[in-house]
C-alpha cells in the first residue's frame, strides 16, 4: 500500500519545473510542487491512506484525528471511516482557521472534547507552520496530542520544527521517495 501510494502521489499530486516557479505558502519559490488534494480526494488515494494511517494509530487508544482545515480534512475523513470499518471507530475532528463567527464560536469542530487522546495529521509538511497552528488549536482546546502524522513531508525542516516542540512527527510519503521516482521514470 506504501508503494502504491507513493505512486499515486508521483502520478496525481507531484509537479516539477527546472525554474522554480511555484509560490509556497511561505512565500518561497520553488522548482516541486505537491498539490496532495489530487491524492486526498481520489477514491483510491482515500483507501491507501485510511488504511495506512488506521495501521499506525490503530494501537494508540486515541479518540480523534484531525488537523488544520482543508489540507488535513479528507486525510481525517478517510482514517475515520477506515476505523469504523475495522472495528475500532475514531472520531474525525476539524481544526478551524478562523473560529466560528456565530453560535457556539468554537476553533474545533466534531466529536472530541478536553482530555481526549488524538493524532494531528496534514497534508503537506514544508516549514509546519500550518501543522503548529493545528497543534496549538488542539492544545488549547484540552487535547492530548499523542502524534503528528504528514501524508507528504517535503523535508524542509518542517519534522525538526513539530518535533522542537515535544511530539513525533510521522510521514507516510518523503520529498526523497517521489524524487526517486521522479527519477527513475524520466531518465
Amino acid at each position: 500500500m506504501k508503494q502504491r501510494l507513493v505512486e499515486l502521489v508521483y502520478e496525481k499530486a507531484f509537479k516539477y519545473s527546472e525554474e522554480p516557479i511555484f509560490k509556497l505558502v511561505s512565500g518561497r519559490m520553488s522548482n516541486y510542487y505537491f498539490d496532495c488534494k489530487a491524492v486526498t480526494l481520489h477514491p483510491e488515494g482515500m483507501y491507501l491512506i485510511g488504511n495506512l494511517i488506521f495501521d499506525m494509530i490503530k494501537d494508540s487508544n486515541v479518540k480523534g484525528i484531525g488537523g488544520l482545515t482543508l489540507g488535513a480534512d479528507p486525510i481525517a475523513n478517510a482514517v475515520a471511516y477506515t476505523s469504523y470499518l475495522k472495528g475500532k471507530p475514531i472520531e474525525a475532528f476539524v481544526v478551524r482557521k478562523t473560529a466560528k463567527a456565530h453560535g457556539t464560536m468554537q476553533w474545533i469542530e466534531g466529536n472530541v472534547e478536553k482530555g481526549d487522546r488524538v493524532v494531528i495529521v496534514d497534508d503537506v509538511i514544508t516549514t509546519g507552520k500550518s501543522t503548529i497552528e493545528a497543534i496549538n488549536k488542539a492544545k488549547e482546546a484540552g487535547l492530548e496530542i499523542v502524534t503528528v502524522i504528514a501524508l507528504v513531508d517535503r523535508q524542509e525542516n518542517g519534522r525538526e520544527n513539530v518535533e522542537a516542540l515535544g511530539y513525533k512527527l510521522e510521514a507516510i510519503v518523503t520529498r526523497e521517495e517521489v524524487i526517486k521516482l521522479y527519477k527513475d521514470r524520466n531518465e
